[in-house]
């Protein structure tokens, strides 16, 4: 199998988390401008809009990092505990992933991309809603995310790992929550969680509202 995206991309954490955890064998396979033109011809081709990450496992394309978990839930053996195989169980993980993604991950990227458009001088209204958001968000999550801090990586986790770790960036967690704090403590001491943050430093200095002396 071939995974290709970039060590700084929260999507791509996410699919690299699951795979690392599963202990599949894999080649990472990274992209960027001054990367091999074919290596970017692969991701472009292989969704509508030409976003990583993509899993090559043995022909066969796969884009979006949710769906690129539920693959190898699929059809690996080792892989089966990122999703339940009791069905409501398995609807409270792929809900939680959801969130994450669309409104933890989300709102986060909404600040980055206005310091992405305007880095000298983003919209600060836009900013502060979206933190607002996230704060209202960290609320929901620690009234109603399970307990954790054992067990094996789930596919809520592998989503939760990267967006919390760039989100709480943005909006710090908070004292306040500590239900949710511990919760992104316990995913960035996950081997597989940690792989990818050391991974990842080189490019802090590309995290366009500034990357804090911590994590």
């Amino acid at each position: 199998m071939k995974l290709y995206g970039h060590p700084f991309s929260s999507y791509t954490w996410k699919a690299r988390i699951a795979l690392l955890a599963a202990r599949l064998e894999h080649e990472f396979v990274q992209l960027g401008p001054d990367q091999p033109a074919e290596r970017n011809a692969v991701v472009a081709g292989a969704g509508p809009l030409g976003r990583f990450p993509v899993l090559d496992d043995e022909g066969r394309l796969v884009f979006e990092a949710s769906c690129i978990v539920e693959h190898l839930a699929i059809h690996y053996p080792q892989a089966r505990f990122l999703i339940p195989e009791d069905e409501t169980a398995a609807l409270a993980i792929r809900k939680l992933d959801r969130i994450f993604d669309l409104y933890v991950m989300a709102e986060a990227q909404a600040v980055v991309n206005e310091y992405l458009r305007a880095p000298a001088a983003p919209d600060t209204a836009r900013v502060d809603e979206a933190k607002e958001k996230l704060s209202r968000i960290y609320g929901w999550l620690e009234q109603h995310l399970p307990e954790r801090g054992h067990g094996p990586l789930t596919l809520a986790d592998c989503a939760a790992a990267p967006s919390l770790f760039y989100a709480d960036w943005i909006e710090e967690i908070g004292a306040d929550r500590s239900h949710l704090a511990a919760y992104r403590a316990w995913l960035l001491a996950q081997n597989e969680v940690a792989f990818c943050v050391d991974e990842a430093r080189p490019w802090r200095s590309w995290f366009p509202p500034g990357a804090p002396d911590r994590d």
